[in-house]
């Protein structure tokens, strides 16, 4: 995956029509559920060609977007898709099952096939995505249910989610849309669209004003010249060209760092 990097901006400069439409009905759905100056997340960004697109026409909507990819090297040409755009996010290196961000931080959370490849583990992934949520969840991925005989078998013989509806609702989320997507590239993969509503939560959104977390222990994660670092268990994670690791795998002990 990483020795891939490049090939999701190569496709977006040639196939500039697709990814438009792609982009616009992706908006379209975040629409329906982001509050006037929310903030979004893409879980699973890539290389950033969606969320460029996402952010370019939700621009007047949102204060800021985040984005976050297991590859370094998928992030960096995302890091540089987003400068070629003249757009702006904040992205980083993150696992979808052990996001850095503190519970109820962004108002949006969405993704776009990147929850794909996960089959099994379907209701860890839609939790993760909630706790982090502050209103809403918009998962755009493969409509196992709504798909043909065909479609479903090519789905489980590459081990693709399937009853994200189901994993949801046992969550506790409410299902405010579930259909299938007009626009979709593959007709053998077709895409659905699954709107969470956020459960009703006891739990604030962060009084220290940070909105990271050590993805091992929860703990508060701040900046620290080059590095983010979680004073009260010792463990600082790089920044590598200005992008931090955040992965449970990236922490240093480092318990004297000042």
């Amino acid at each position: 995956y990483d020795l891939q990097a490049g090939s999701y901006t190569e496709y977006a400069r040639a196939n500039p029509q697709d990814k438009e439409e792609w982009c616009a009905q992706l908006s379209e759905q975040i629409r329906t559920v982001l509050p006037k100056g929310g903030t979004i997340l893409e879980v699973g960004v890539g290389e950033a060609t969606t969320l460029a697109g996402v952010v370019k026409l939700l621009d007047k909507d949102i204060t800021s977007a985040y984005g976050f990819d297991l590859s370094w090297s998928r992030v960096d040409e995302g890091r540089q898709w987003l400068m070629g755009s003249g757009q702006n996010a904040n992205l980083f290196v993150g696992d979808l099952f052990k996001i850095p961000l503190v519970d109820n931080s962004i108002d949006v959370v969405y993704s776009s096939h990147s929850l794909e490849p996960n089959g099994g583990r379907e209701e860890e992934a839609i939790a993760e995505c909630l706790r982090v949520s502050r209103t809403a969840v918009v998962l755009v991925e493969p409509a196992y249910e709504l798909a043909n005989a065909e479609a479903r078998m090519h789905m489980e013989n590459h081990g693709y989610v399937r009853g994200l509806r189901d994993a949801a609702e046992r969550l506790g989320a409410k299902v405010l849309k579930h259909s299938l997507l007009k626009h979709s590239s593959n007709p053998l993969n077709p895409s659905g669209v699954l709107i969470l509503a956020k459960p009703p939560s006891s739990i604030p959104y962060g009084d220290n004003g940070s909105i990271w977390q050590c993805p091992l222990t929860g703990s508060p994660l701040n900046l620290n010249k080059d590095i983010f670092y979680a004073e009260e268990v010792g463990v600082a994670y790089p920044i590598i060209r200005g992008i931090p690791l955040l992965r449970p795998e990236h922490a240093v002990i480092a318990s004297k760092c000042k």
